[in-house]
């Protein structure tokens, strides 16, 4: 059975930091490029970050470079991302989701919320102002 399950979620002070987890199963995890999307109510889904399977190519979201940072454990099967400085409008339920056939991380900003193989429940992430 294939899961991602994402943790680390939480409420934060604006100006404070989280560390989301994905944690992988019953799929080849290296062969996965996994990305981050985020959902805020009444908002679309926006691609946060994503890191590919092999070339260690990443992508960020303007709206979090220099602020996220995303980094892969092959021998967990699990993806991290570090959310240093959250503002407000941070907030939202983060899913990471799974892209096989070597998927071009560059891309992820235009089709990444919405073309996965696999996706997890999501973790909600909650900054106070």
């Amino acid at each position: 059975e294939v899961q991602l399950v994402e943790s680390g979620g939480g409420l934060v002070q604006a100006g404070g930091s989280l560390r989301l987890s994905c944690a992988a199963s019953g799929f080849t995890f290296d062969d996965y490029a996994i990305g981050w999307f985020r959902q805020a109510p009444g908002k679309e889904r926006e691609g946060v970050s994503c890191t590919s399977s092999s070339d260690g190519r990443t992508y960020y979201a303007d709206s979090v470079k220099g602020r996220f940072t995303i980094s892969r454990d092959n021998a967990k099967n699990t993806v991290y991302l570090q959310m240093n400085s959250l503002k407000p409008e941070d907030t939202a339920v983060y899913h990471c989701a799974a892209y096989g056939g070597y998927y071009y991380c560059p891309d992820y900003g235009i089709n990444g919320p919405h073309e996965y193989d696999y996706g997890g429940q999501g973790t909600q992430v909650t900054v106070s102002s």
